[in-house]
């Protein structure tokens, strides 16, 4: 029988200082699924612990900020919420926002909850 082996989970820190949100949303979600590892499997659950610091010192590149926008649905119909990005980092913060981001970026199946809890910031 063979026998499983634990998945050493490690906590990497990751300074958000002067870095794009999509480059640290990518840098973030490749941690969080363990693509960085070498026995990398897409259906397990093997990524680290990432801890963002200086959250609120990451950049904006372009007109994000005025031309990017965030939908909500709110299950009633016509009910359709937008939001610009600043409006949403006024409402909810940095930290909101690159947790959105990064779920983006990973996959849309039951591990991406798990996966997404390891996410940590430090103030």
């Amino acid at each position: 029988m063979k026998t499983l082996k634990p998945i050493n989970r490690i906590i990497i820190t990751v300074d958000a200082e002067k870095k794009p949100l999509g480059r640290l949303a990518v840098e973030v979600a490749v941690l969080l699924r363990g693509k960085n590892k070498p026995d990398f499997v897409p259906y397990k659950d093997m990524g680290d612990t990432v801890l963002v610091k200086n959250i609120d010192k990451m950049i904006f590149t372009g007109k994000k900020v005025e031309q990017k926008n965030y939908f909500h649905f709110t299950g009633y119909l016509g009910n359709m919420k937008q939001a610009s990005l600043k409006e949403f980092l006024i409402k909810r913060g940095p930290k909101e926002v690159l947790r959105t981001a990064v779920m983006g970026m990973l996959t849309k199946n039951t591990l991406r909850a798990r996966q997404i809890k390891r996410l940590k910031f430090e103030n």
